[in-house]
């Protein structure tokens, strides 16, 4: 008896060790970020502290030593953005909604919307879908469900190539006639 609540409360501990420890301020993936260099009264920028800094490469930042302290006030200034072709600093891709057109079968009328970020679909989401009996709005419910948020079908595989959902193939086709449509203005 005295065995297995010992046992128990080692596992309790560890448990709650390693919850704690995981969950520590810091060790998240934002946590990891390097903060922007902070300019120092002489100017120049100092790179953060933290021995999880890492060069665009991956591979660890090596630590600033004494002697290496005196390098160039060029050396040391904090990179900028590259330039695009039109002078500007080059932005992060920007998140767009595109709505396909309504596509239209024997059942009602079917619209998709898509969010693109760069060249990657992250969400989509239908806009209209039949829903003029329960057996219509039954499968409806499964195409949007089956195709439709972040981690639908659409994002998985990036494309309007998805599989049809049996008993709804008219809706199905409509989605994906919807979808190929955003799809295309997008590109």
């Amino acid at each position: 008896m005295r065995r297995a609540l010992l046992a128990i409360t080692g596992l309790a501990a560890s448990t709650t060790a390693l919850v704690v420890f995981k969950a520590a301020p810091g060790t998240g993936q934002l946590a990891r970020e390097v903060p922007a260099p902070a300019p120092t009264a002489a100017g120049k920028a100092e790179p953060a502290a933290g021995p999880d800094r890492k060069t665009p490469s991956g591979s660890p930042k090596p630590t600033r030593s004494a002697a290496g302290a005196s390098r160039s006030a060029s050396s040391a200034a904090p990179k900028r953005p590259a330039a695009s072709p039109t002078g500007t600093a080059a932005a992060q891709p920007s998140a767009s909604t595109i709505v396909g057109p309504v596509a239209t079968n024997e059942f009602g009328e079917v619209q998709v919307r898509i969010t693109v970020v760069g060249d990657r679909i992250v969400n989509a989401a239908a806009l209209r879908l039949p829903r003029r009996t329960a057996q219509s709005d039954q499968r409806s419910d499964q195409v949007d469900s089956r195709y439709s948020g972040t981690v639908g079908m659409v994002v998985e595989r990036q494309s309007a190539d998805l599989d049809t959902i049996t008993g709804a193939t008219a809706t199905s086709d409509s989605y994906r006639g919807s979808l190929q449509a955003a799809i295309d203005q997008a590109r």
